[in-house]
């Protein structure tokens, strides 16, 4: 796989008890250091196989993902937030021509705001994503899709590698 310039992908530890099989990759986007979740946006996808075909997978093979970004506090609190997060993967899959079934899933926000000693980092917010559904067709396309999901979480809407992000406040994450 090949991904955008500015999203760095790497094989993590699967976990062994989901599945017979897993593989799972993590994914920065324009990260500091590498194996660190980047300050802008991380994401995580395992692949599933169990030959066996469980019933609420309907097939033997399902993708489990997670992506979060942090956010402007202004933006947090938009109300079709987390509608708008779930339309970003369908979209992504249908873009990819990534077939499947069984979705789930889902989109949460949360807003912060320090006190104490973390008073200066201010108010901030996050949108993460957590989804599974049972792919068709080419892995390729399922998982290219999860990498673009991540980096339109962050910002960075498709096309737009080599970009400077500029000061856009970021919620810390002490």
């Amino acid at each position: 796989m090949t991904f955008r310039s500015d999203f760095a992908v790497r094989e993590i530890g699967a976990p062994s008890s989901l599945a017979p099989d897993a593989f799972a990759i993590a994914g920065d986007v324009r990260p500091e250091a590498e194996g660190v979740d980047s300050e802008y946006g991380t994401g995580r996808l395992v692949l599933l196989h169990d030959e066996d075909e469980p019933d609420a997978w309907g097939g033997a093979w399902r993708i489990v993902c997670f992506a979060q970004a942090p956010l402007e506090p202004e933006i947090g609190t938009d109300p079709l937030l987390a509608d708008v997060a779930w339309s970003w993967l369908v979209d992504a899959l249908a873009a990819r021509g990534a077939t499947f079934h069984s979705a789930s899933g889902t989109a949460t926000k949360t807003l912060s705001k320090g006190f104490g000693t973390l008073a200066d980092e201010g108010d901030g917010a996050q949108i993460e994503l957590r989804a599974s559904w049972s792919p068709s067709g080419d892995i390729v396309a399922h998982v290219d899709a999860w990498g673009e999901l991540v980096c339109m979480l962050a910002g960075l809407p498709p096309g737009s590698e080599g970009i400077a992000v500029f000061g856009s406040q970021r919620m810390s994450r002490g």
